[in-house]
């Protein structure tokens, strides 16, 4: 479901489930991945990345969502929503520079996965990018919606989150939302090629972290007073 693997300073996340769908169980498996990266220390950066060539990650476990009893091994419930953000929260403040090779379809949850990184890269030909609630008769908590006002440039925003426009990755890129594009099989060295470039700026990881706090937690020095880590790790105190 979730491998984890490091190479001299660079960590590879790589899910492995089909089409990456979002539910409990998935969520615990991926958490368990960062605790291995955050009992770390000294330099270091992390790509995610999917095995499926068309998916990334397809958002929330729809199946499940709507008949949770039907699928015990996918998890909780009631549990998902709190845990899934919290760890969002968690990779926007990560300690190291993050690298997400969006290798097929981001979409919902899948989406919000590869916002939460530090650089996106696309590949070129085929995929799209999406925040889909809109379209599935769902409001978008504002915790998400702070995700997406912080890593979104304003005139994508909009589009982004009230017209569910789905990007392609040259489209995307032009609309600033991703870094850069590439051939399929040349993503993964492509995200190899930031990450080790990155991976220095992580030396210091306490200050490394601190500093995305600044960026994204609580009293954020950005756009809102609250950033989208300590809104996605607090959800409960947001209404939608």
């Amino acid at each position: 479901m979730i491998e984890l693997k490091k190479e001299d300073s660079v960590y590879t996340l790589t899910m492995d489930a089909g089409e990456n769908r979002w539910n409990t169980t998935f969520v615990r498996e991926f958490a368990s991945a960062i605790d291995e990266i955050e009992k770390d220390d000294g330099p270091g950066a992390l790509i995610t990345c999917a095995t499926d060539p068309k998916f990334f990650s397809n958002g929330l476990d729809l199946n499940w969502v709507n008949a949770p009893e039907k699928y015990p091994e996918a998890g909780d419930r009631e549990t998902f929503s709190g845990e899934f953000m919290y760890l969002l929260g968690r990779m926007i403040t990560l300690p190291i520079p993050t690298i997400c090779a969006i290798n097929g379809h981001a979409f919902g949850a899948g989406f919000m996965l590869a916002l939460s990184h530090d650089v996106r890269i696309m590949r070129e030909d085929r995929g799209f990018i999406c925040a889909n609630e809109i379209q599935l008769g769902m409001k978008i908590p504002r915790p998400e919606l702070a995700l997406f006002h912080h890593k979104i440039p304003p005139n994508s925003f909009f589009e982004t989150v009230q017209l569910s426009k789905r990007w392609t990755g040259p489209a995307a890129l032009d609309a600033g939302i991703i870094q850069s594009v590439g051939p399929v099989e040349e993503l993964y060295s492509m995200a190899m090629e930031k990450a080790l470039e990155l991976a220095p700026l992580a030396q210091d990881r306490k200050n490394f972290g601190a500093h995305k706090e600044m960026l994204y937690g609580e009293n954020a020095a950005i756009n809102l007073n609250h950033g989208p880590a300590h809104m996605l790790k607090n959800s409960k105190d947001f209404d939608i």
